[in-house]
């Protein structure tokens, strides 16, 4: 078995709580309410700008210029494309790109990005890998899950496309590859390995729950 289907055996339980998530469900439906998906948009586009800084820290840990050539790749697909959708959505609801560079943070995204960015600052490259495999493979497959569930198209068809497109798929395969060349170059970090993909899955369902539930900070006191 690869280390990276390890992985997702290790988070299986987590996976199916996302897949069933109320935010999910709905989303793939076309029932999700604006408000929950609007919070999802603004608070997804701060994570996905840590995303991109974890990614290009990613290039400038690795020793091999291949690795180094993508993770600096997939962070200007991060901010240059991924980010357009959101700017897309954004603009649905009049949200300039100005004012969503401004939103401020929700509780759970400030965990999850600053967990983030201290494994890439204080982790190993390993750890790293492991860390932000739960996004890439787990948008794909909630939004493979979405495409079986959603019944024909609707406002939220275009989130669905993105993250079931051939590029989108491209992006996790090379995930998987990175994943597993790391755990083969180092079997001594695999339970560090295990520990910071599991606690990124678990972040990653959290986040679904502050979009549908719109988490502020008065909701933290």
């Amino acid at each position: 078995m690869a280390f990276s289907d390890r992985l997702l055996a290790t988070g299986d339980k987590l996976w199916e709580e996302q897949k069933a998530h109320p935010f999910v469900v709905e989303l793939a439906e076309g029932t999700l309410d604006p408000a929950a998906f609007r919070h999802w948009v603004e608070q997804d586009y701060r994570y996905l700008l840590d995303y991109a800084r974890v990614f290009a820290l990613a290039g400038c840990k690795a020793r091999d210029e291949e690795t180094m050539t993508h993770a600096f790749g997939v962070a200007h697909r991060i901010l240059a494309d991924e980010m357009d959708l959101h700017r897309s959505f954004a603009a649905e609801y009049g949200i300039s790109r100005a004012e969503l560079e401004s939103v401020e943070k929700a509780p759970t995204c400030v965990a999850y990005t600053n967990y983030l960015l201290r494994t890439a600052y204080e982790g190993t490259l390993a750890e790293l890998a492991a860390a932000v495999y739960p996004c890439g493979q787990g948008y794909l497959d909630i939004a493979e899950h979405m495409a079986t569930i959603a019944d024909g198209d609707h406002r939220y068809t275009p989130f669905i496309e993105k993250y079931t497109s051939d590029e989108f798929r491209d992006a996790v395969s090379w995930m998987r590859t990175f994943v597993d060349q790391q755990a083969e170059a180092t079997p001594g970090l695999h339970d560090a390995m295990e520990e910071a993909f599991v606690t990124s899955t678990r972040l990653e369902t959290a986040f679904w729950g502050m979009a549908y539930e719109r988490e502020t900070w008065s909701d933290a006191r």
